[in-house]
């Protein structure tokens, strides 16, 4: 039977109508965005051989046990090298000396997983290197509790845990001042919605603004940004350059001791020019010359029971406040 022609597809432009084939319309899909049409057949990319165990170790290891640098390694898939090397691993006993040999090729392997992973906070002021090495260890505690039996591509599980360890380091070690875990969980949040409002305003945001995105009070916003970039603290002795080489110490102000007092002399002064002569001379030699009484009565020539009930009559007067002349 023969079969029916395709119906021939028109289409309305400013050049007129114009008749498009069904084989062009094909290959106008195909061709997208793009502007060329991509061939009928594909060429069907082979996948790369399957490494042996010993071939994947020494893809890392050269032959007296020496790590092999990147340029030097064979072209060999990342994921198909670490799969065969944690199969090997299971076959091997806990106590074979080839297990820290694959082992020990594993993480050399997924080392670029842990950079990859690190360079999410290059905005921290912490070296790179510090970093990566945190991150290390999060790949040796992944590698260690991976089980391939359960179908899970290493990469996803291993990511979670370096980044885990990385988070853990800077939470608890590089902090030099303790700051409560509500305001680093909490600077978390803020710092996001920092970023997304500065996008959305074309500006940095204002407390006011983070407080009403977050739905939280504006005090625990300025606390979370106090607290959330408080990683070092300076010392109040170290020199500064930007300030003449004069410490932080030098340039903070304190509160004078003698201070509170001043009210309270200019007062006492206040009452003891009313008193008469021999009076004043009594709690001056009293309570400034710290003379006891009976030095005061020999200096006065009198007995030591009249200077106490002087010094107990004049007292009584300049805590009550009263003038002597009453």
């Amino acid at each position: 039977m023969p079969q029916k022609s395709q119906p021939l597809q028109t289409t309305q432009g400013t050049q007129g109508t114009q008749t498009v084939q069904p084989l062009q319309v094909s290959q106008a899909v195909r061709t997208g965005f793009a502007g060329r049409a991509e061939p009928d057949d594909d060429p069907v990319e082979e996948a790369p051989p399957r490494p042996s165990p010993d071939e994947a170790v020494a893809a890392v290891f050269g032959p007296a046990g020496e790590l092999k640098p990147g340029g030097r390694r064979p072209a060999v898939d990342v994921r198909t090298l670490t799969r065969v090397l944690f199969e090997r691993l299971a076959e091997l006993p806990p106590d074979a000396p080839e297990r820290r040999r694959v082992r020990a090729a594993l993480i050399e392997v997924n080392i670029p997983l842990v950079r990859y992973a690190a360079t999410r906070f290059r905005s921290r002021n912490e070296p790179m290197e510090d970093v990566v090495q945190v991150g290390t260890i999060g790949l040796i505690n992944a590698i260690d509790r991976f089980d391939p039996s359960r179908g899970v591509q290493f990469p996803t599980y291993a990511l979670p845990t370096i980044l885990g360890e990385i988070k853990r380091y800077f939470r608890d070690n590089v902090r030099t001042m303790h700051v409560p875990r509500r305001l680093q969980e909490l600077w978390v949040q803020v710092s996001g919605a920092m970023e997304e409002l500065t996008v959305t305003h074309g500006r940095a945001p204002k407390v006011p603004e983070i407080a009403a995105s977050l739905r939280i009070p504006e005090e625990d916003v300025r606390a979370c940004l106090d607290a959330g970039r408080a990683y070092n603290a300076a010392s109040l002795e170290a020199a500064q350059e930007h300030e003449g080489g004069l410490a932080l110490l030098d340039r903070l102000g304190y509160e004078d001791s003698a201070l509170a007092e001043v009210e309270h002399r200019d007062m006492v002064r206040h009452l003891l020019v009313q008193l008469p002569e021999r009076e004043r001379r009594i709690i001056m030699l009293r309570f400034f010359a710290n003379l006891t009484q009976s030095q005061i009565s020999n200096e006065l020539g009198m007995s030591q029971m009249h200077v106490s009930r002087l010094l107990s009559r004049i007292l009584t007067r300049l805590r009550t406040g009263n003038s002597w002349e009453d």
